[in-house]
């Protein structure tokens, strides 16, 4: 099976930590990091995902918001940069271990945060990746990077 991710959800998958909106948005990523880890591949697509999933049902989604449209536009901008690579609808990416650790990095010195500015969760996020990820639940064998 694929992983569907809207851009933006390609930095947050990085440090996710098993925290979110609702308890069955933290039970659905929980599966989804579960999936990733085990190997699945990732496929970009515009607008709600499998992350979002959860939250569809809510009366106002922020999911369909054009805020969160243009993190999505920002990540995909900012990831594609860093991985030679245009990040759009239908782009498959697979999330082996040095692009994982590569990802992690860029994530860290900064490099691909313009999506994160106005974010909820940036603190939390910025947190994570100074203690080296040891948390987040999207993990694959050790290596090192660049």
């Amino acid at each position: 099976m694929t992983v569907r991710l809207r851009p933006h959800h390609l930095l947050c998958l990085l440090t996710y930590v098993g925290k979110g909106y609702t308890p069955g948005f933290v039970a659905n990523y929980d599966r989804i990091a579960r999936r990733l880890s085990e190997g699945e591949s990732v496929l970009i697509v515009d607008g709600p995902d499998d992350v979002c999933a959860a939250l569809l049902c809510e009366p106002d989604p922020h999911c369909h918001r054009d805020s969160v449209r243009l993190r999505d536009a920002q990540a995909a901008a900012d990831i594609g940069d860093l991985l030679d690579m245009t990040i759009s609808a239908g782009s498959g990416i697979e999330l082996h271990p040095m692009l994982l650790a590569r990802m992690r990095k860029a994530f860290a010195d900064g490099v691909t945060r313009k999506a994160c500015r106005g974010c909820e969760w940036a603190d939390l996020c910025s947190g994570i990746a100074a203690d080296a990820y040891r948390e987040a639940r999207v993990q694959a064998e050790a290596v090192e990077c660049c």
